[in-house]
């Protein structure tokens, strides 16, 4: 497996993260800034919080530059919840915020007036239904549930960037996202049992390649 890099940007507990890289014999360095982060290797891009002062963070901390550098490199990176959601154009969130622009689309909301039973956030288990083959999926049964935990989703202005669809309320979203050597996921592989521990290996053992 490649080494792997975590960006920490205090949004969100990384210790979940950081143990399924373990579970695999891989031990991840935890950055804390783009100067932590080595020239190699894969990147995950977590994340729980507000989009607001995520960005505030990211841009701080050098990842924005960092993020794209590595993409233009080929290398692996992985954006989780947050981390997928801030990968897109705009998010709605904290009144509007201009996010990193790596994929086209923006990130809205759910809304279901009328219908209390609707709860908001999302979370807990919901399937994903897979679009289209990818390394990341390998071995991976369709309609597998994983885990998720929030209140906007992202919408792709290109619908070939959707890796996954998930149904909620009757709002259907992109739950995975992915080009080139760039993947994203709403939902929490690493908190999401053995098949989301197995997306997360798939991750591990990616070179960036699509097929």
């Amino acid at each position: 497996m490649v080494p792997v890099t975590i960006l920490d940007y205090g949004a969100g507990n990384l210790t979940s993260v950081r143990l399924a890289c373990q579970r695999f014999g891989v031990a991840p360095v935890i950055a804390t800034r783009a100067s932590d982060v080595p020239s190699e290797g894969s990147i995950v891009f977590p994340g729980d919080g507000s989009a607001k002062s995520a960005m505030a963070a990211i841009y701080e901390r050098g990842y924005d530059v960092l993020l794209k550098e590595a993409i233009q490199a080929g290398r692996p990176v992985l954006g989780i919840c947050i981390g997928m959601q801030l990968l897109f154009d705009w998010s709605d969130e904290d009144g509007g915020q201009k996010a990193l622009g790596f994929f086209p689309g923006k990130v809205q909301r759910f809304e279901f007036p009328g219908h209390p039973e609707l709860k908001i956030p999302e979370m807990g288990w919901n399937a994903v239904m897979f679009q289209k083959s990818h390394p990341l999926l390998n071995g991976i049964p369709q309609n597998t549930p994983f885990y998720f935990v929030h209140s906007y989703f992202c919408k792709p202005s290109d619908s070939s960037l959707a890796l996954g669809i998930t149904e909620y309320g009757g709002t259907h979203f992109c739950s995975a996202a992915a080009r080139k050597n760039l993947v994203a996921t709403q939902f929490h592989p690493e908190r999401s049992g053995e098949w989301g521990l197995k997306l997360f290996r798939n991750f591990l053992e990616w070179n960036g390649e699509e097929a």
